[in-house]
């Protein structure tokens, strides 16, 4: 297929989305025309009602948006369904305590017209993203893609794929020492390649290739790839120039995270202070052993400090040395695997958090131990260290606790080159969608004591 094709693919999923969108603001409408206009203290007039209305709808887009709940296609039915369901919450949720404030209603009244509004939206998204779904697969079926591979084995990359074969299917492999010039002639036999860990020098050649000829490509990429591309363009001369400042973050911007680390930490240590009271009690009545569990962690400019967590491990945990758990690690409680699956085991970071040690968005803290490890497999791990500690990052949202250091460095990466306070907000919001998704805290193999892969 060629890629002329693909370039109607995001007409075909904007119109699908506005036609969802428009729906759910039509169920809403129904239900202000009908119910809620008529119990309102003041009485709104057309344009009142526009107002109404259009911020719902904008509510909808937000929610949509930030959960991935238009990527119906790009995620799996089960993802993009678990998106629109949290959108929905929010949406309604951020509605419900507008009309209330407008109102002036006790909290709790007129709340089953709204659970109703959630039941109907959410038969509706079940059906938009099944019908969705299944024009896109007719219309856009799995890319056929020819892989390139050097000295690192593809299997790693080929298993991640194979996962999503009703996008991706592998049809065939070459290795780099094939030759360029037999290698050119194989990309032309495919509409669709993917270039995997390979010299730059060589990579190249086939982005340009590829470019020239029109053949979609994916690539993976390199450090100096999301570093360049995080640089400004500069224009004054008729010689480009990409620049990368290197500085940092600015003076407002470590101002405004630092304040919105305190509100958002005071704010969750007193909204979950019952479920951190409950936590310690089982921990207590389980084996009586200490509740908190701490360890020396490093943060910005590899400066150590003590992290607080609920323990989950027996007390005699790491007698032998260092590790990271495991997918059956019997050193784990019942208890604990109860928090660690649920993540309350972190709850007490936020202490740390206000306290100035941690943020709560930035790379995940390592043990010093572990990070040496790292450090002298990829020198440029240390770049993690760019910015302070976080509770959830992007690392955390889009990696796995297993992820290999060198993806979870990529991602940190990108956090770092690309921060901004939406961006913040929005990984606050995605830290809350994978909270229960169990390949989120899914522990490293059993003959593993890292996450580097043997």
């Amino acid at each position: 297929m060629d890629n002329q094709h693909y370039q109607y693919k995001r007409i075909f999923m904007f119109w699908a989305s506005v036609c969802f969108v428009a729906t759910q603001t039509a169920i809403f409408a129904w239900q202000w025309y009908n119910i809620y206009a008529n119990i309102m203290l003041v009485k709104y007039y057309r344009r009142g009602d526009w107002a109404i209305i259009g911020l719902y709808a904008l509510f909808c887009v937000l929610f949509l948006k930030i959960f991935g709940g238009f990527k119906v296609g790009y995620l799996r039915n089960m993802d993009a369904l678990y998106g629109q369901a949290l959108a929905i919450l929010f949406q309604n949720a951020v509605a419900y305590l507008q009309l209330a404030l407008l109102g002036k209603w006790r909290f709790g009244t007129h709340l089953t017209h709204m659970i109703y509004l959630i039941i109907m939206e959410a038969v509706l998204a079940v059906v938009w993203t099944l019908l969705t779904r299944f024009f896109y697969s007719k219309l856009y079926p799995p890319h056929q893609m020819l892989l390139i591979y050097g000295d690192i084995s593809p299997k790693q990359l080929i298993s991640k794929l194979d996962s999503r074969q009703d996008r991706y299917q592998i049809r065939e492999t070459i290795r780099l020492d094939a030759g360029t010039d037999a290698i050119l002639e194989k990309i032309k036999e495919y509409d669709t390649i993917i270039i995997g860990d390979i010299p730059s020098h060589a990579r190249n050649r086939f982005l340009k290739f590829c470019y020239w000829h029109e053949i979609r490509c994916y690539s993976i990429p390199k450090i100096s790839d999301i570093i360049i591309k995080s640089s400004d363009r500069i224009d004054l001369f008729d010689s480009m120039l990409m620049l990368n400042r290197n500085n940092g973050m600015t003076l407002g911007a470590r101002f405004f995270k630092r304040l919105m680390d305190i509100v958002i930490s005071l704010v969750a240590i007193i909204v979950f202070s019952p479920i951190m009271l409950i936590s310690t009690i089982a921990i207590k009545l389980y084996d009586h052993g200490p509740v908190f569990y701490t360890q020396e962690r490093l943060t910005k400019d590899a400066q150590p400090f003590r992290i607080l967590k609920f323990r989950s491990m027996i007390v005699e945990s790491e007698e032998a040395g260092a590790r990271l758990a495991s997918v059956d690690d019997d050193r784990i409680t019942p208890v604990g695997r109860i928090l660690r699956r649920t993540h309350f085991d972190e709850l007490p970071q936020f202490f740390n958090i206000l306290k100035g040690e941690m943020s709560i968005v930035g790379p995940r803290p390592e043990r010093k131990e572990i990070f040496d490890q790292y450090e002298e497999s990829i020198p440029e791990f240390k770049f993690r260290l760019k910015m302070k500690a976080g509770l959830t990052g992007y690392a955390q949202v889009y990696g796995q606790y297993n992820t290999v250091p060198y993806d979870k460095l990529k991602l940190d990466l990108t956090y770092i080159e690309n921060y901004s306070l939406w961006l913040d907000i929005k990984l606050c919001f995605l830290t809350v969608k994978i909270l229960f998704q169990e390949e989120k805290s899914e522990g490293v193999d059993d003959n593993q004591t890292t996450a580097l892969k043997k």
